[in-house]
């Protein structure tokens, strides 16, 4: 509303948002059991695989052989998931007179989530004469065969585990935010704000007393609602015959088992048991649960402003802001009366200044310069201090860390523009990033003993893995990863970019490119995940007539996804380089106005995987071929 006799304008306005999601997917694997295959080292031992004729390569990776007295699992996940969110955003402009302005929001968010994730996995018999020959010579991935049919329900089919596990998660966001601006084009800006936020985690888990009324206590099967004896009928092939069509390397077999779910579920009678899990310290199925409830309080001040260096125009920006963060995590813990909640504070506070210049040397250069210091808090999840075990032989674990600090990082940037007419420029920036310490995942090799669960605590096939190893609990080890702090971590790079329209060629054509190149180092000989050294990105694109087409390909090269160790060997988990090649197009269709505009995104036209892959090009740990997507839309304006 506005006030005509005075001047003054003051409008209100409210954002609000509700949104539900209901998304149920099927995930289905089969596994050459290879962990724990040695005689008595699991309850799911296949009696100890024979490997003939072994080849490996300088690097001791294996490269071919065949595996004699194999075994195989399939592995299925059924996700429901189910969340809804809603949001409102009351907020407040003021402009009392000319060069004050006042803006005051406040918000308030919600959502809940609720994930079920049931398990029935089954396994090929031992000393069964499953074979497998094996080559990893070359391609994206090594090739598997075995030498039975695994899309045969008959082949002899056995329980290997079965899980019901449930999450519920629930986040409250809240916060009110006050901005004052003093003066138009040079200008002081000061604001405060404070934002609340708290998210609870619970797992509900029911999978031991379902193992033991399914398939018994040890699944072996002999006994419960299903005995192995009656598990071929729940059992069907898969039809889908072409599975791995995407690669155009072979993996050894193209078609296996599925479970019969429905029929499987009435049968054992899954809902009473999903309905009645107990809550636990974390599901079997992974993730680490508890409370976290993050305040934090803060207020800036900057100036603006525009001043003549040497007849040329120089713009500065200068301010510092403060803020204070006070932190609760709560986590379940395990005693000998049940699941008590143990709670962690912290607090911690910061001034983060900041510079920023560019000064106008000629009416087609610009340069740039900038100073600032920056904080990045941990993930929420990472705060839980929760153990969870992701193998059922309880080797392979994964803790959060309630003392994560936020990393700091001080920047420095310096570059410029020189502009070709019109949008065309081209531009080059310096930057370095001293980063104090950043959060990363740490793997270390530690005794079960202090990781300050009770042997008891564990599931019956996690208690007979431990004291099937040699030494039994006294000895066993996890390898365990966990977030950590990483010190003084260095990040210096280039970056180019190029933007040309082409209109003296064709109207509306033109190119872009981009190319970054970034160096890291620390002391610890440790970097940040996902930073590519090298990276670049070009686009050829026109826009007229109502036409709008570009095509696009982005380059990735290759970067740590996990660093040293991994799985025990003395190397880090590289994500490989990358590739992929997008079409866009659009056309404003000549009439109702021009409200309509189709579209169509073709993505991934290569067909480019995501590899990862253990230190070695030959030695892959995982290939996903997203495959190519079409979407064809219809957009109205009105």
């Amino acid at each position: 509303m506005a006030d005509a006799a005075s001047g003054d304008a003051l409008s209100f306005a409210v954002d609000a948002i509700y949104a539900k999601s209901i998304r149920d997917y099927y995930r289905l694997n089969m596994n050459w059991y290879v962990r724990n295959s040695g005689p008595g080292t699991s309850p799911t031992s296949t009696g100890g695989m024979v490997p003939i004729g072994l080849t490996v390569d300088s690097n001791n990776v294996v490269t071919s052989g065949t595996f004699a007295n194999s075994s195989f699992f399939l592995e299925n996940d059924v996700f429901n998931q189910t969340t809804d969110y809603w949001n409102v955003n009351p907020n407040m402009h003021w402009a009392p007179r000319d060069g004050l302005k006042v803006d005051a929001q406040l918000n308030y968010g919600h959502s809940t989530f609720f994930r079920e994730q049931p398990q029935f996995d089954f396994q090929t018999s031992a000393q069964s004469g499953v074979a497998v020959n094996y080559q990893d010579t070359g391609g994206q991935q090594p090739v598997i065969t075995p030498n039975v049919d695994l899309n045969n329900p008959g082949l002899g089919w056995k329980w290997y585990r079965v899980n019901v596990s449930n999450v519920r998660r629930t986040t409250t966001t809240k916060g009110a935010h006050v901005d004052v601006t003093l003066g138009d084009d040079t200008n002081i800006r000061t604001g405060v704000a404070y934002d609340e936020a708290a998210r609870t985690i619970r797992a509900f888990d029911n999978s031991a007393a379902f193992q033991t009324s399914v398939c018994g206590a040890t699944c072996n099967g002999l006994s419960g609602s299903v005995p192995n004896s009656q598990v071929a009928q729940y059992l069907q092939p898969l039809h889908i015959t072409n599975f791995g069509h995407l690669t155009s390397d072979p993996f050894g077999y193209s078609s296996f088992i599925q479970p019969n779910l429905a029929a499987l579920e009435a049968a054992t009678n899954y809902a009473f048991y999903r309905d009645t899990a107990p809550q636990t310290r974390g599901p079997v199925t992974g993730g680490p649960t508890g409370d976290i409830v993050e305040r934090t309080a803060g207020a800036y001040i900057e100036a603006n402003a525009h001043t003549p260096l040497l007849d040329r125009k120089l713009h500065v920006n200068l301010g510092v802001r403060y803020f204070h963060t006070d932190q609760k995590v709560t986590s379940p813990i395990q005693v000998a009366s049940g699941l008590i909640d143990q709670t962690v504070t912290q607090g911690y506070e910061d001034f983060l200044p900041s510079f920023n210049t560019s000064w106008d040397v000629m009416q087609n250069l610009k340069l740039r310069a900038s100073a600032s210091r920056s904080i990045t808090r941990a993930d929420a999840g990472q705060l839980l201090p929760g153990t969870t075990f992701s193998d059922p032989s309880a080797q392979i674990a994964s803790a959060g860390n309630p003392d994560l600090k936020p990393f700091t990082s001080t920047n420095i940037d310096i570059g410029g523009e020189f502009y070709t007419g019109g949008l065309g420029y081209v531009g080059v920036a310096l930057f370095r990033k001293n980063v104090d310490g950043f959060t990363l995942n740490q793997q270390s090799t530690v005794p079960f003993s202090s990781l300050g669960i009770a042997f008891s605590d564990l599931t019956t096939t996690q208690q007979q893995a431990i004291l099937g190893r040699p030494g039994g609990v006294d000895a066993a080890t996890v390898t365990i990863t966990k977030p950590v702090n990483l010190q003084n971590l260095v990040l210096k790079g280039v970056e180019l970019t190029w933007q040309q329209p082409l209109d003296f060629v064709l109207h509306g054509l033109g190119f872009s490119a981009n190319g970054t190149h970034i160096s890291q180092s620390s002391d610890s000989g440790l970097f940040a995940p996902g930073v590519a050294p090298y990276s670049y990105n070009v686009q050829g694109y026109y826009e007229n007539y109502g036409v709008s087409l570009s095509l696009n390909y982005v380059w990735t090269d290759k970067t740590v996804s996990l660093n040293p160790p991994q799985n025990n060997l003395p190397v880090g988990l590289i994500a490989d380089k990358r590739g992929q090649l997008d079409l866009s197009l659009g056309y404003q269709l000549p009439f109702l106005g021009n409200a309509l505009r189709v579209t169509l995104d073709a993505l991934n036209l290569t067909n480019s995987p995501l590899r990862t892959i253990f230190g070695y090009e030959n030695a892959p740990y995982s290939v996903y071929y997203p495959g190519r997507e079409v979407l064809l839309g219809v957009r109205a304006s009105f």
